[in-house]
């Protein structure tokens, strides 16, 4: 695991939570992550390091597939028009992201998106994969819970062996609250991510985070795992950790700030770095 992990996600909860903007040191790289709770834009500099961003709560993708095209490119493009705004640079390319498990057309609709919001849609790459672009695990299991799914790569000296993605995510926690407080989504989903909250709400959702677990230790069965490694929005849920780690066999960890390892990854395969020399005029 790279050692400036931590510093790298603050900086991402710092640019992407709070708003806030770095002087990129040269080029720019742009990442796309279209979630099935949250759409995040972000840019990145030549050091890895996130330099601004932008996300949103959306209802575009389900269990990883883009289910409402029009609302999604809308997004990314208002996404794309923030980000740009702030850094005073014009994003013209970006690499997007995808949950392991979907099918090629359902590939080739997140390129469309990208295009449909005015960027060259430079690479595409499965979610776990761009995680560990940031995590910079040789060796074990990557695992992005996300909203939907789940999903899985699996490394040995620094190559990935496979690629796996079932359905079961952050929305499933979302609707067992829903249904055991008798409240609505939008409530649940707000208790869900108050701290003041979670600790209750573990018994409630420890179900799900159990399956969370189950899905992955079938996705790593038969392979030489050591430990596994969770982000995504739902890894930051605590205890989820220790149940997933249960269920599944192995250690599983969570690194400080998991929310936007994948989306900062993604960044990372945007291989059209815009100079900082091209700035546009403000």
């Amino acid at each position: 695991m790279r050692p400036d992990l931590e510093t790298v996600l603050a900086a991402a909860d710092a640019t992407i939570g709070r708003g806030e903007v770095r002087e990129p040191r040269g080029g720019v790289r742009v990442g796309v992550d279209l979630g099935t709770a949250y759409t995040v834009v972000v840019a990145v500099d030549d050091d890895g390091l996130p330099v601004a961003g932008a996300t949103r709560p959306a209802e575009v993708v389900r269990d990883g597939v883009v289910v409402d095209f029009v609302g999604a490119r809308q997004l990314v493009a208002e996404l794309r028009e923030d980000v740009s705004a702030r850094l005073g640079l014009p994003l013209e390319s970006a690499a997007a992201c995808f949950p392991p498990g979907v099918g090629a057309g359902e590939v080739q609709a997140v390129r469309y998106v990208v295009e449909g919001a005015g960027m060259a849609c430079s690479a595409l790459v499965d979610e776990p994969t761009a995680a560990n672009a940031v995590l910079g695990i040789t060796d074990g299991a990557v695992v992005d819970v996300g909203g939907g799914t789940t999903g899985t790569a699996i490394l040995r000296d620094g190559q990935v062996l496979a690629t796996l993605d079932e359905p079961t995510g952050g929305t499933h926690l979302t609707l067992v609250i829903a249904g055991a407080c008798g409240i609505s989504v939008d409530e649940a989903e707000r208790r869900k991510t108050d701290p003041a909250e979670q600790e209750r709400l573990l018994g409630v959702v420890r179900p799900v985070l159990d399956k969370i677990g189950t899905i992955v230790g079938g996705h790593i069965n038969g392979h030489r795992v050591e430990a596994v490694h969770l982000v995504g929005g739902t890894s930051a849920f605590p205890g989820i950790a220790e149940i997933v780690g249960a269920a599944c066999g192995v250690p599983a960890r969570v690194p400080g700030n998991p929310l936007f390892v994948t989306p900062l990854g993604v960044a990372l395969f945007d291989g059209a770095a815009l100079p900082v020399t091209a700035k546009a005029s403000p």
